[in-house]
């Protein structure tokens, strides 16, 4: 797989994207409101990824978060997963480059939009809770 399939496929799926450099873009998605989804193609793999909100502040919100993120990482996460980078809640996926096709590729970016869309409201009342406690 080359990076010109995979610009490709955006360009089929109406994906608005710039590229960051070789190997990496970023997808913005006006209708569903679900921004910054970077994707970079590091073969072997695609790895599709977005940051969602920095973590609060040490304490039980955190804590309760971190068990929220691994409970629907078990239950509702099709095929991505939630973590932790540094200081960030991140949502992401990994596909194999080798035979990506483009429904895969289509695929990979509505389950992230569909996590973050159905899941984002609930998760940062975790955040917006730490705060309201100080």
């Amino acid at each position: 797989m080359d990076n010109d399939i995979l610009e490709g496929y955006m360009i089929r799926g109406g994906i608005s994207y710039e590229s960051l450099g070789d190997g990496m873009w970023v997808l913005h998605d006006d209708i569903q409101h679900v921004d910054n989804i970077v994707v970079t193609h590091a073969p072997p793999v695609v790895l599709f990824r977005v940051k969602l909100m920095e973590l609060p502040p040490e304490g039980p919100n955190r804590a309760a978060l971190c068990e929220r993120l691994l409970q629907l990482n078990a239950t509702e996460m099709v095929a991505g997963a939630y973590g932790i980078d540094g200081n960030a809640v991140i949502a992401s996926e990994t596909l194999q480059a080798a035979d990506l096709d483009f429904s895969e590729f289509q695929a990979a970016i509505d389950g992230l939009t569909l996590a973050i869309t159905d899941h984002y409201d609930e998760l940062k009342q975790f955040h917006a809770g730490a705060k309201s406690s100080n």
